[in-house]
């Protein structure tokens, strides 16, 4: 068991591959954003996610609707929380069976009008990322974003152009600022994972052929 004083230290072990069970207490700041995000990775990746709610059934409806595998009411019962534990203990295993390779992801945060959207990295390249978001991203020229890399202990930041965008959270945008410092960063962190697009960045951020995009258009 592992406690992750913010949702988003939770979300980067979930991003990192270690997380089995998820256990989100929806009486914290946040805790529909965490689920909601942990329930977009594959799922081979995906963690089971349990959401702890005060009263009784059937709650407020917050955690089923953000996408919770189970929901269980205070006061827990310390045979319903082993019950859980141990079924889902059991489905995360048959699922990393069937996963043959494990990618790793990248928490982003996008700057919108005025709010922070959070995502999740389907592709990073050296020239730019793609990502899927819980709601659908703006098309801009200028869009301000940090990403956490797992394992590099710092965050990447810059300004993006968002050539596409689907309505359902998928964006493809190309840097069009990042210091040098950071560029270097990245190229070390891609050096690492190679399962990351180096090289074919703009292949990489293509969009996929079965979802309606909108592309950003240049004015005259």
């Amino acid at each position: 068991m592992v406690p992750c004083p913010s949702g988003e230290e939770a979300l980067e072990l979930v991003l990192s591959g270690r997380c089995a069970t998820l256990i989100v207490d929806f009486n914290l700041p946040g805790a529909e954003e965490v689920v909601r995000m942990a329930s977009l990775l594959p799922k081979s990746q995906k963690p089971t996610l349990l959401a702890v709610e005060s009263g009784l059934w059937p709650g407020t409806g917050a955690a089923f609707h953000s996408g919770a595998n189970r929901i269980l009411y205070r006061p827990l019962d310390t045979r319903q929380v082993k019950d859980a534990l141990k079924s889902t203990r059991k489905a995360s295993k048959n699922a990393r069976r069937k996963s043959a390779r494990f990618q790793v992801k990248t928490l982003v945060y996008l700057e919108c009008d005025k709010h922070t959207l959070p995502a999740i990295s389907l592709d990073i390249s050296e020239h730019g990322l793609a990502v899927q978001a819980a709601e659908p991203v703006p098309i801009t020229s200028d869009l301000k974003f940090r990403c956490v890399l797992p394992g590099a202990h710092s965050t990447l930041r810059g300004r993006a152009e968002v050539i596409w965008a689907s309505n359902h959270g998928r964006a493809g945008m190309f840097f069009s600022e990042i210091s040098s410092a950071d560029r270097k960063q990245l190229k070390r962190w891609l050096h690492r994972h190679p399962g990351h697009a180096k090289h074919e960045g703009a292949h990489a951020l293509l969009p996929p052929e079965d979802d309606h995009v909108c592309f950003a258009v240049a004015a005259e």
